[in-house]
Order: structure tokens, then C-alpha cells, then sequence
């Protein structure tokens, strides 16, 4: 039996190259996992059919259900937007509870779960709900569900309100650590480099952006009790150590 790509199918196939984008399988990988030639497998995903048995041996490959792909085509497709209008961001960053309600609906949260994370009534959680269908970030669903509008990892605006926020929060929280938990890690170097290698450093951490926000999006339908909230902060600028700038100083002065 044969899978058009076409429609849901194209979904699944487009799922399926996310995923593996995402945990960095290459298809010379996957090749290797599901025994055949590298070039066999990108005629795969570029064919109009894909067999359910081949399906189910890639999804085997990648550690993965049908049932958990197919819900992933099913939920998220690649209108998904980045971003939101200054409008919507303003209101956002104008009142926390909005805020907390949006930012679990966008990671795949029901209603009820909802209540039980921030320790609310049921009311107050649809009130917020039709609050934020109102400024239009999210389709109001039965059952106490909603749907957002973008992806589950915003790109906040440079100079916008949530940016703002968010940079006061980071330095008085997020900083406050000495990151040898588990899950906790913090790198940090300072070397000369050169204009091409400086641009390529930022092209690197801007994927690395768009990895974390690849892999958000792959496990925004997981069960919440598999997941926890991750923050991950990626900086990059021309920096001197003011240590080095005072012994710089004293030098000059004798």
C-alpha cells in the first residue's frame, strides 16, 4: 500500500525531514539505520509514494510512532508563523497571566492542564483563552482547547516590549546559576577573530536558533509529564575583559 504525497501525505514526508533536521540525522544516517544506499533514501522522500512498510521502518529508525508523526502533520503545518504584529506582543507583555496561558497553549497544553499548571479555575482559563482569540493569537477549540497561531518558539521583535521584558528577567534570574545540573550547561570563550570568522559564528548561532525552534516544535504534542520548560540563551559581540582594559590603563599611565 502506497502513501500519496500529496496532502496529508506531503505533511508526513515533510514531518519526517523536520525531525530529522532537528536531531541532526542526515540521510547517509538514516541510511546506515534502515540498511540501504544513501541515494535510495533521498529518492524516497523525493518520490510521489511512500509505503507504509517504508514508513514504519523509517519511524522505527528515528525512535518514533506513526501515531506521534502523524499527529505532528496533523497539528502543525508550515503556515505556522515565527512572530507576532507590536499589537499582539504589546498585550502579551502587558499582563503575565496572558501571557503564561499563551505560552502553554503554543507548547501544546489543553485547557485543563492549563488550570492545574498555573493553579486557576476553569473560568479564568477561558477567559483567557477568548482573550487571546481576540487579538487573534490562537483558534478557539471545544473542550477547553486552543490552537496558536504561531510556533511554539516566538521571535521577538529587537526593540519590541517582550524583548524588553524579557532582558530584565534574564538578568535578574536567568543568570543565577552555576549551571552543573543536570540539563544545565554554560559555555563561555573570549579569542581574537577575524570579520569572516566573526560572520560565521553568528550564522552558526542563528541555526542553532532555529534548531531549538525545530525541536520545540517537534515535541509541542508530546504529553506534558515528557516535558519540561527549557530556556537557552545564545549571545555573540565584540567584548574586552575590563580586567584587560585596567592593565591597559595602568600601562599607559607610566
Amino acid at each position: 500500500m502506497k502513501l500519496a504525497v500529496a496532502g496529508e501525505g506531503a505533511r508526513i514526508v515533510a514531518s519526517l525531514k523536520r525531525m530529522m533536521k532537528a536531531r541532526a540525522i542526515t540521510y547517509k544516517d538514516l541510511a546506515g539505520r534502515i540498511k540501504l544506499s544513501e541515494v535510495s533514501v533521498k529518492r524516497i522522500f523525493s518520490q510521489s509514494t511512500l509505503s507504509l512498510a517504508r514508513l514504519e521502518q523509517i519511524c522505527q529508525a528515528l525512535e518514533v510512532s506513526i501515531q506521534e508523526i502523524a499527529r505532528l502533520s496533523g497539528e502543525h503545518t508550515a503556515d505556522a508563523i515565527e512572530s507576532v504584529s507590536l499589537e499582539q506582543e504589546s498585550a502579551l507583555a502587558a499582563d503575565p497571566n496572558l501571557l503564561a496561558c499563551y505560552y502553554l497553549i503554543a507548547n501544546g497544553r489543553t485547557g485543563q492542564e492549563i488550570c492545574k499548571e498555573l493553579g486557576v479555575e476553569e473560568i479564568k482559563v477561558r477567559r483567557w483563552m477568548v482573550k487571546l482569540h481576540s487579538f487573534g493569537l490562537v483558534e478557539l477549540r471545544s473542550k477547553m482547547r486552543a490552537r496558536a497561531r504561531t510556533s511554539s518558539a516566538i521571535t521577538w521583535r529587537q526593540d519590541g516590549p517582550m524583548r524588553r521584558l524579557y532582558e530584565k528577567k534574564v538578568r535578574q534570574e536567568y543568570l543565577q546559576s552555576n549551571f552543573s545540573a543536570p540539563q544545565e550547561a554554560m559555555h563561555f570563550r573570549s579569542a581574537e577573530m577575524s570579520e569572516a570568522s566573526c560572520r560565521v559564528l553568528l550564522r552558526k548561532l542563528e541555526r542553532l536558533a532555529t534548531e531549538f525552534r525545530d525541536l520545540a516544535e517537534l515535541d509541542r504534542t508530546l504529553p506534558s509529564r515528557e516535558k519540561r520548560s527549557m530556556g537557552v540563551l545564545l549571545a555573540a559581540r565584540p567584548w574586552v575583559f575590563s580586567m584587560f582594559e585596567s592593565v591597559r590603563q595602568s600601562s599607559a599611565e607610566r
